[in-house]
């Protein structure tokens, strides 16, 4: 009893009271416990608020109040990018608004959030020992989302239209080919990257669509620099958002639909929305990449209890399929990092998805490269 109320006490001084090492070191006591031992210090809290990547967070936050109706879940739908932008911002204002952070564009966030200690790890201990360690550090992995070249599957019931990602720089698809613009959505960017570091595999490609080895052009150092050339160059269009693509591509209805770069689990929405939108995961070399989708707690959260115990929530409960904090998730295009979370049977297994995995680290270390590139070519 006088652990949880020195916790409560925190939460209602803030860090007026406490030094930083006393404050560390209930941090660290409360990484420990279980929802069960959190609840009483997160009811006394009464709020949690957060940063979400995806509007998937509204039926996150139904859910959890549903099962912590003493708690209040508020969530923000914000792009990765903008997350990014906005916690730099606060942090250096000295300002903690958010809780939990959930994001992607796994490159920058290592180096510029976690790295700066703008935010902090938290892995639960309920469900430690069925996430494999790559999902755990430096950040705990809730689930590897996509950006894949999608389809429209009505108008090409046999499959996808292009057996190769370099047909999409050739005449046939000039003008007809769509995705977000990367340098406003940094998980395109890390796509576009993900192609330069997969030169080896465009460079083959490229000899297995026209019969010849590739010629780069002047001031292009690489295969993968070429395609992303060859597909400006081939007037991609560039939209302001993932349902931009999604309504562009899989609109029922169309004889002659572009094709695009989008996430895969968005084929949840097709009946919802009108869409046929399906995986090409045909294409060679790759239809595009898998990333983490990461969890952490902001620096100073303001609510520390509730706050591990969303990230708890969002890791799903005992059941195979994650119960209702997983259950936005568990559709077919996401997988769930808990190895004890049954694949869904409508997605193409992970061991057959053909997407690269991204590395973190080695997409950090040309990203800023490649988005010179694609500034010149805009």
């Amino acid at each position: 009893m006088k652990s949880l109320l020195q916790s409560v006490a925190v939460v209602a001084l803030g860090a007026l009271a406490l030094p930083a090492l006393t404050l560390s070191a209930l941090a660290a006591d409360m990484d420990k416990k279980s929802p069960e031992e959190l609840l009483d210090a997160a009811k006394a809290e009464g709020q949690v608020v957060v940063y979400s990547f995806t509007s998937r967070i509204k039926k996150v936050e139904a859910a959890f109040e549903e099962a912590y109706p003493e708690i209040d879940l508020v969530g923000y739908d914000i792009s990765s990018t903008e997350q990014i932008t906005r916690l730099q911002a606060e942090h250096q204002a000295g300002v903690a608004n958010a809780d939990v952070v959930y994001i992607s564009d796994a490159p920058v966030v290592f180096d510029k959030l976690l790295g700066a200690g703008i935010i902090g790890p938290y892995v639960p201990p309920r469900v430690a020992d069925r996430v494999p360690a790559e999902f755990k550090n430096p950040l705990l992995a809730q689930r590897l989302s996509t950006k894949v070249l999608m389809y429209n599957e009505q108008s090409h019931p046999d499959g996808p239209p292009v057996s190769n990602l370099w047909e999409l720089t050739t005449a046939p698809w000039k003008g007809r080919v769509v995705m977000v613009d990367p340098l406003q959505r940094g998980d395109y960017l890390d796509l576009m990257t993900e192609i330069v570091l997969q030169s080896d595999a465009m460079a083959a490609a490229y000899e297995a669509q026209f019969g010849k080895t590739i010629a780069l052009a002047s001031g292009v150092n690489n295969a993968g620099e070429q395609f992303i050339a060859d597909l400006f160059a081939n007037d991609v269009i560039l939209v302001g958002s993932t349902d931009d693509v999604n309504a562009a591509v899989g609109k029922l209805g169309q004889s002659n639909p572009p094709i695009g770069f989008t996430s895969y689990s968005d084929r949840r929405d097709n009946a919802e929305e009108g869409w046929a939108l399906q995986l090409a995961n045909s294409v060679e070399p790759s239809p595009g990449i898998v990333f983490p989708a990461v969890l952490g707690i902001a620096e100073g959260a303001k609510n520390p209890a509730a706050a591990r115990l969303v990230i708890d929530f969002l890791m799903g409960d005992e059941s195979e399929t994650g119960g209702a904090g997983f259950k936005p998730f568990y559709v077919p295009g996401d997988y769930a990092t808990r190895t004890d979370i049954v694949p869904h049977p409508d997605a193409v297994p992970l061991s057959e998805f053909a997407a690269w995995r991204v590395n973190p680290e080695k997409t950090a270390t040309i990203r800023a490269e490649v988005a010179d590139l694609v500034l010149t070519l805009q």
